[in-house]
């Protein structure tokens, strides 16, 4: 295990592209805690956080597919480290301002939100021009996986550490500097400055013109459910069983969960097509959800939630195969923003679907609400089943391409069924 993922780092520009984007991705990854311990010290209401938060969240929704787009047609170093100085600058207005002017804070929240560099779907698409191998790649992808769990559990803590120091206007501020400096390594590296989209044909869907690319979307959509609403019913349970340290051992053991699953999944090479294997994990990630309906103790809840995140790094790692292979051509930076988008906004309908239900039924029905929506997720596929089956790959494209006049190839793999 360990030497499979040692030769990914060894290779050239592959330890210093992914660090970049961790860290390049932190004011992301920290933004709504650090939203809401600036605004409860600068006096405002909880309330007045979460709507701040939920701005920043939106606003990045609909701003990653769009970045994307543009990184595919005009390369990344010419959009993402723009969109990272605006984002830096959207927020340290944010800081400085405070709550005294609500407008401003409202526009700088959403401008921050908007302009985050898809960093993310920008590391996905380099992959194939930094490892040649095709199960380097896949390996590659349950990597990033994993380092996204370690990445979530580890800037919550990075914010805390920097508001106990200083001040929670510095911790603004620092994750912010932190993260341009993220962005500027990774477009700063001779692959980001090498990567050219392939030629396109020019459709305004984009990315969203793959019957498959849709398919799993919507999935995941549901998915990005079950992820938000754990963590509303996980409060209800920890209210009555301990508090706030009953809740982080809650979320920690989701995180680690992940995380051994990303790292198991990652160790070995799959056989079959990765969208039968992608049913096969979300089945088993619904099933692993609804022994949290049991409500044990807390020590047994833990356990619980760390086998209830499992099969999550394993699902989203074996949904980025699945998502290049149906990329249409010359939109895979674009494709992979979608991915997060929808992701983003299931955890949010999730959360906001789970609150209700937990003021109804109590942490019971809480809990069965991502039990529920991985159903959802996998009749999602078995429906899409054929779609999903017919990869859109290279199509023809007409001679006035919208990008890349040279007609760069896209380094990309042409999956087989073996992945």
């Amino acid at each position: 295990m360990a030497a499979g993922y040692g030769e990914i780092l060894r290779a050239k520009h592959a330890a210093r592209l992914l660090t970049g984007t961790l860290v390049g991705r932190l004011p992301n990854a920290t933004a709504a805690i650090a939203i809401v311990l600036f605004i409860r010290a600068e006096g405002g209401s909880y309330s007045l956080a979460g709507a701040l938060a939920a701005v920043y969240g939106v606003a990045n929704a609909v701003g990653q597919p769009l970045l994307g787009r543009l990184v595919d047609l005009h390369g990344q170093p010419r959009i993402q480290l723009p969109a990272a100085l605006l984002s830096a600058l959207a927020m340290a207005g944010f800081a400085f301002s405070g709550t005294e002017a609500l407008p401003l804070s409202y526009a700088a929240v959403a401008a921050a939100g908007l302009f985050t560099p898809p960093l993310e779907g920008g590391l996905r698409a380099l992959w194939p021009s930094v490892l040649r191998r095709e199960d380097q790649i896949h390996r590659a992808y349950a990597m990033d996986a994993v380092a996204q769990e370690v990445m979530f559990t580890v800037g919550p803590l990075l914010v805390t550490l920097c508001v106990s120091l200083w001040s929670a206007q510095v911790a603004l501020l620092v994750l912010n500097v932190v993260g341009v400096l993220g962005a500027l390594s990774v477009v700063l590296s001779p692959p980001s400055r090498a990567w050219r989209s392939a030629p396109r044909e020019a459709h305004w869907l984009g990315a969203l013109r793959s019957p498959g690319l849709l398919a799993l979307l919507a999935a995941f959509l549901f998915v990005g459910v079950a992820l938000g609403s754990i963590t509303v019913a996980a409060v209800s349970y920890a209210d009555d069983r301990g508090g706030d340290a009953v809740y982080g051992w809650l979320m920690a053991a989701l995180g680690l969960g992940a995380l051994v699953g990303g790292i198991g999944y990652g160790a070995r090479e799959w056989a079959g097509s990765p969208e039968r294997r992608l049913r096969v994990l979300v089945g088993l990630l619904a099933v692993c959800y609804l022994p949290l309906m049991l409500m044990p103790g807390p020590v047994a809840m833990t356990a619980l939630s760390g086998l209830a995140g499992v099969f999550l790094a394993p699902a989203i790692a074996c949904a980025f195969v699945i998502v290049d292979r149906h990329a249409p051509r010359g939109t895979v930076t674009e494709a992979f923003s979608w991915l997060v988008t929808t992701f983003t906004v299931g955890a949010s309908v999730g959360t906001g679907l789970a609150g209700p239900v937990v003021e109804s039924g109590g942490a019971l029905w809480g809990f069965a609400v991502p039990g529920a929506a991985g159903a959802v997720s996998l009749l999602v596929l078995l429906a899409t089943g054929r779609v999903l089956a017919a990869p859109a790959r290279t199509a023809v494209v007409a001679a006035s391409s919208e990008n890349d006049p040279n007609r760069a190839a896209e380094p990309r793999f042409s999956s087989g069924d073996r992945a």
